[in-house]
């Protein structure tokens, strides 16, 4: 998948890799190790604002699932970033996915589809992947939704 076929498949979907986020503590957005790419929490940025709040409160499933797409388009930005191009993408293998919610929310699932099917629309099957989608009672910064992958990664 070479970076301009994610870019058409992105416009096809109305939508556009961001800028890759600064961290916001001691650590490094992505770490390649032994052919995998281990890309930090990544929160979800909307037209350039942190959507924060708690599933279940003060935010719907509808902007919950637009804030995991929105982590799932900056994992991509960061795997971008670090690896020169997203051809050298061979499978995303893991998603670790964090949902502020109410203690009786239940649809943590259903909100990161949003990442999950952004990443298979992406690369296929090569997108499909093993997840966890966890209810937090808080995430940095207020975010509503944090989420982290795992990737394997080709030679530069």
């Amino acid at each position: 998948m070479t970076d301009l076929e994610v870019e058409r498949i992105l416009d096809a979907m109305g939508l556009q890799l961001p800028s890759p986020a600064a961290p916001v503590a001691a650590y490094l957005p992505v770490v390649i190790a032994g052919g995998l790419a281990y890309v930090s929490g990544q929160l979800p940025f909307v037209g350039g604002k942190l959507v924060t709040g708690q599933l279940g409160a003060d935010v719907t499933i509808e902007a919950g699932t637009a804030a995991a797409q929105a982590c799932g388009l900056m994992i991509l930005a960061q795997l971008k970033a670090a690896l020169g191009t997203l051809a050298r993408v061979e499978r995303v293998v893991k998603l670790n996915a964090f949902v502020t919610s109410t203690p009786d929310f239940t649809d943590q699932p259903k909100v990161v589809n949003g990442a999950s099917e952004l990443l298979a629309a992406v690369f296929g099957d090569a997108g499909r992947h093993a997840r966890s989608a966890v209810g937090v009672p808080a995430l940095p910064l207020g975010a509503a939704v944090e989420i982290d992958a795992i990737v394997a990664v080709g030679p530069a």
